[in-house]
C-alpha cells in the first residue's frame, strides 16, 4: 500500500513539473478554414485575422472570439481567387490580390468590419515592398513601373502622380504639408525599373508638387523579412539628417547638402545565399555613426581593402582627423563603441541575414510540392578582431590578438567591455585591452554561444540550447536554462523566444533563465506579442494564445 502511494505521488509530482513547464493555455480556437496567411495586432489594437486562400478571420486578441468571418468572393465579387493578402495595420485595411498576369485585380478592404473599401485592376505589379501608408495625411504612396502614386487609403481616390520619382518609397518625414522622400531599389524588383538613381525629395503632399530634389550616397535599404528600414532621416533646426553608411545633412529649405561623411558598401557578397533563394539582405554589418555632442565619429568603408575611422565635426562638417586604416582589413564591422578618450571596434563576427526562399520540389509520383521559407540567421563573418583608436587624433592605442579564431559580438556598459568568442566570455580592459578574465560559455550548460547581450547587469549568452547569464564583473555563472537545439527568434524586455526547425518554442525569463514550452506542430507560425506577455501560434486550422510567463 505504502509502495503504491509513493507511485502514485511520483507520478502526480512529474505531471505537475511538466505542467507547470508548459506554457498556460488562455483560449485555442478551431477556425472552420485552413490558415494560410495570419497577421497579429498589438494588444493595444485589440484584434488580429487569420485566412486561406477563400475566406477571412477577424478574431479578439483577448478572448479568441471571431469579430467576422467572409469568404473574399462576398466582400469583393471581382476576385476570383487570392494570391496575396497584406495588411496595414496603421490604416486598419488590408489589401487583397488576384494575380492575374498583367491584369491584377485589388481589392482594399476594412479589416475592422470586413467591408469593402474600394477596388481597381488599374495599378499592377504591387507588392508589400512598393507600398508604404502615410498615417499624417492617411493615404498610401506606391511604387508603379513609370510613376509614383498618391491614392487615399479609405477610397482609393488618386490624389497625384509623378514620373520624376524613381524606385520605391523608402524611409519618409512628414512635416508642415509637406512629405521628405527617400527612395530605394529591392534587388529583386529592379529589372522592373529603368533610370534609377539615388534621390531624396520634397514634394507638398496635397498635389505632389516637387520642391527639390537631390541625391544621396550609399545603399538605402529595408530588411527582406522583418521591413525594418536600415538607415535614419531626422529634421532638426532646419537640417535634414541622412544616416546611411554615414552620415549626409541636407538644408531642409532647400534640398542643398551642407556636408556628408558617407560611403557606399553592399554587404550581400560578405555571406552566400542559401539554395532557392528570392529575396536576400545582410544587415548590421557597418556599426552606426556615433554622435558625441558636437563631434561625430564615422565608419569609412569605401575600400574593400581599407577601412578607417572618420572623425567630423557636426555643425561644419569639417574632417577632423582620419585613423591609420584598420590592421588586417575588414569585410564587417559590427560595432563601435565610444568609452572616454578611445573607439572600440569589432571586426567582424555576427551580422543579420533575411531570406526568402523558394522551392519546387518533385516527389516520387511526379506531383509538385512548393516549399516556401522566410529564414532570419545569424552568420559570421570573417576577419575578426577588436582594435582602439584615440578620440582625440585617430591614432591606434590597442589590439586584442585573442580573437582572430572566432567572435560574435561584443558588448559595452558602464565602462565593461564583454567579448564573446563563441566558445568564451572575455572581459577586457577597455584603455588597453588587458584581459581581466576567460570563461568559457559551456560552464553555462547551454552549448557555445551564437550572440551575447546585456540584460539588468547581466550578460546573457544565446546557446546552442538555451540561455544562459553570467555575472559581467567575474564571468561566474548566474543561471542557466538548458532547451533542445534551437535559434533565437524573438525578444522582447526581459522574455527571449527560442524556436527549433520543427517550430517548438520556448520562451525565457532573463531574470531567472527558466522557461515555458510549447511543442507546437511542424511548420507553425509563431508570434510573440510585442510587450511579450503572449505567444500566438497559427497551426493548420487553429490559434492558440500561449502566456510566456506563470
Amino acid at each position: 500500500m505504502k509502495n503504491a502511494l509513493l507511485i502514485c505521488l511520483f507520478f502526480f509530482s512529474a505531471f505537475a513539473m511538466k505542467a507547470q513547464d508548459d506554457m498556460p493555455v488562455i483560449w485555442e480556437n478551431k477556425l472552420d478554414h485552413r490558415i494560410m496567411y495570419n497577421g497579429t495586432g498589438t494588444e493595444d489594437r485589440g484584434y488580429s485575422y487569420a485566412a486561406s486562400e477563400k475566406e477571412i478571420s477577424v478574431f479578439k486578441n483577448k478572448t479568441g472570439e471571431i469579430i467576422w468571418t467572409k469568404k473574399f468572393k462576398d466582400i469583393a465579387p471581382k476576385l476570383s481567387k487570392i494570391d496575396e493578402l497584406i495588411p496595414f495595420w496603421e490604416s486598419n485595411t488590408i489589401f487583397l490580390f488576384d494575380r492575374k498576369m498583367g491584369k491584377d485585380q485589388i481589392a482594399c478592404i476594412d479589416i475592422t468590419n470586413g467591408e469593402l473599401l474600394w477596388t481597381t485592376n488599374q495599378y499592377q505589379n504591387l507588392s508589400e515592398d512598393v507600398i508604404i501608408y502615410i498615417p499624417e495625411r492617411e493615404g498610401f504612396a506606391m511604387t508603379l513601373k513609370e510613376r509614383l502614386v498618391f491614392v487615399k487609403a479609405r477610397t482609393g481616390e488618386e490624389k497625384w502622380s509623378t514620373s520624376k520619382f524613381k524606385g520605391v518609397v523608402g524611409k519618409t518625414l512628414y512635416n508642415d504639408n509637406y512629405l521628405v522622400m527617400v527612395n530605394f531599389m529591392p534587388d529583386w524588383i529592379s529589372s522592373l525599373f529603368t533610370g534609377f538613381k539615388n534621390q531624396i525629395m520634397k514634394v507638398n503632399i496635397d498635389n505632389g508638387d516637387i520642391m527639390w530634389e537631390n541625391t544621396y550616397i550609399g545603399r538605402a535599404e529595408r530588411k527582406v523579412i522583418s521591413k525594418e528600414f536600415l538607415y535614419d532621416l531626422t529634421l532638426e533646426n532646419n537640417k535634414l539628417f541622412l544616416r546611411l553608411n554615414g552620415m549626409q545633412v541636407y538644408d531642409y529649405e532647400t534640398g542643398a547638402t551642407l556636408w556628408s561623411a558617407a560611403f557606399d558598401f553592399t554587404p550581400e557578397k560578405i555571406v552566400s545565399k542559401p539554395a532557392g533563394t528570392k529575396r536576400f539582405g545582410v544587415y548590421n554589418s557597418v556599426a552606426d555613426p556615433i554622435i558625441s555632442g558636437q563631434d561625430v565619429y564615422v565608419l569609412d568603408m569605401t575600400s574593400k581593402r581599407s577601412q578607417y575611422i572618420k572623425k567630423y565635426d557636426l555643425n561644419s562638417g569639417r574632417l577632423l582627423w582620419t585613423s591609420p586604416e584598420v590592421k588586417g582589413g575588414a569585410k564587417a564591422i559590427p560595432n563601435m563603441y565610444l568609452d572616454g578618450d578611445q573607439i572600440i571596434l569589432q571586426i567582424g563576427g555576427r551580422v543579420e541575414a533575411q531570406a526568402y526562399i523558394y522551392k519546387r520540389q518533385t516527389n516520387s509520383d511526379g506531383s509538385v510540392t512548393i516549399v516556401e521559407e522566410n529564414r532570419i540567421w545569424f552568420p559570421e563573418v570573417r576577419p575578426f578582431g577588436v582594435q582602439s583608436f584615440s578620440t582625440k587624433d585617430g591614432s591606434f592605442v590597442w589590439e586584442s590578438e585573442r580573437f582572430k579564431k572566432g567572435i560574435t559580438n561584443m558588448i559595452f556598459d558602464k565602462g565593461n567591455l564583454v567579448v564573446c568568442s563563441g566558445k568564451a566570455l572575455y572581459s577586457l580592459d577597455s584603455k588597453t585591452g588587458t584581459e581581466h578574465y576567460e570563461v568559457p560559455v559551456t560552464k553555462g550548460g547551454v552549448g557555445e554561444a551564437t550572440l551575447v547581450n546585456f540584460y539588468k547587469g547581466m550578460v546573457v549568452v544565446i546557446g546552442e540550447k538555451g540561455i544562459s547569464t553570467f555575472n559581467p564583473k567575474d564571468g561566474a555563472v548566474i543561471a542557466s536554462g538548458k532547451y533542445k537545439k534551437s535559434e533565437l527568434d524573438a525578444y522582447y524586455a526581459d522574455i527571449m523566444m527560442m524556436k527549433t526547425e520543427k517550430a517548438d518554442i520556448a520562451a525565457f525569463d532573463l531574470n531567472t533563465c527558466n522557461f515555458l514550452e510549447f511543442k507546437a506542430r511542424t511548420g507553425a507560425s509563431t508570434t510573440l506579442s510585442t510587450e511579450g506577455n503572449y505567444v500566438y501560434v497559427y497551426e493548420k486550422k487553429t490559434v492558440t494564445k500561449l502566456k510566456t510567463r506563470k
